[in-house]
């Protein structure tokens, strides 16, 4: 495949700048000819288009996209018998929320709750129609200057009643570990809960600077998350009200028939902050207390060093009785 310039003309769109270049694809700012609009052009690279997994995520997120028509989620332009593999998609003004989070470290509660109310309008959207992100973090959302979003790549998104995720797909079809729900770590399917848990995880780094979970790599990430409660948000910052820290433990529940069942339901909480009862939380008092996966470390690696034995073990049976 002939490699796109600055400046070439494909098909009905003329390319005017690179502005974002990944191991898998480019994104060029380009005008339509036919309306003149500016528009955001993802070229995967030649190579990528052989890789079956990347073309499965490609034309997800096309056909996703190109479905949904709302205020908070970009907008995918679908045509006909196009000469290569590309996505149009509307030219958004503004900044990744992760570069601005980045900058600024962490937000007043009034507009981190300010963008997760927006945020949740655009989730109860797709939710709505069948759909859910699963890989929701401030790198998928786009927010301009007067704090509006745009979410963003729906590449590992799946419609309702799409295939089950497994655990040995993490890196392609779970999402980040920063911001994955604890179903998702064991391997099951994720709905509309996910997402809300991992806005929960975005609305407490938006107040206290941090995720809620560490670890030096992503595998201990999500044992974190599994077996430990973080810091609590007031412990961090005193400026987070007892009711916004509840709602917070609220969609970070493990557990998804205990959390957030509906975005509506998260966005009233929030927009009705007097009226929240604020309970007296388990997490609250035991946060300190850090439980690690020592003693199933342990019985793997018994389990590993038996494997040996129980093969020469059946070698010894069969030889016995040949």
């Amino acid at each position: 495949m002939t490699p796109i310039h600055v400046g070439d003309q494909l098909d009905h769109y003329q390319i005017e700048q690179l502005v974002a270049r990944s191991g898998m694809a480019s994104i060029y700012r380009g005008i339509d000819t036919r309306t003149g609009r500016p528009v955001a052009i993802k070229i995967p690279h030649p190579e990528m288009e052989c890789d079956p997994i990347f073309f499965e995520r490609f034309h997800r997120e096309s056909d996703i996209g190109a479905k949904l028509d709302h205020p908070g989620v970009m907008r995918v332009f679908v045509d006909e018998d196009r000469a290569r593999v590309y996505m149009v998609m509307e030219w958004v003004e503004g900044r990744l929320l992760r570069r601005v989070m980045s900058e600024q470290r962490k937000f007043h509660p009034e507009r981190a709750v300010k963008i997760a109310l927006r945020i949740l309008d655009a989730l109860g959207y797709i939710h709505s129609h069948g759909v859910v992100h699963r890989d929701l973090k401030p790198e998928n959302i786009m927010i301009d200057a007067d704090d509006n979003i745009k979410l963003i790549d729906f590449g590992i998104a799946a419609n309702a009643g799409a295939r089950r995720i497994t655990f040995a797909k993490l890196s392609n079809t779970m999402g980040t570990p920063d911001y994955i729900s604890p179903e998702q770590v064991k391997g099951k399917r994720g709905d509309g809960r996910s997402d809300l848990y991992a806005l929960g995880v975005m609305l407490y780094e938006m107040l206290t600077g941090k995720v809620p979970f560490q670890g030096p790599n992503p595998f201990a990430i999500m044992n974190d998350r599994l077996l430990n409660n973080p810091i609590p948000p007031r412990e961090v910052d005193p400026a987070v009200s007892p009711q916004l820290q509840e709602i917070i433990y609220r969609a970070l529940e493990r557990d998804p028939a205990k959390r957030y069942q509906k975005a509506a339901e998260f966005a009233r909480d929030l927009q009705h902050q007097e009226e929240i009862g604020v309970a007296d939380r388990l997490e609250l008092r035991d946060w300190k207390k850090r439980r690690s996966p020592l003693i199933r470390r342990i019985l793997f690696y018994i389990m590993l060093a038996l494997i040996p034995l129980v093969i020469f073990g059946i070698l010894l049976y069969v030889a016995k009785h040949t």
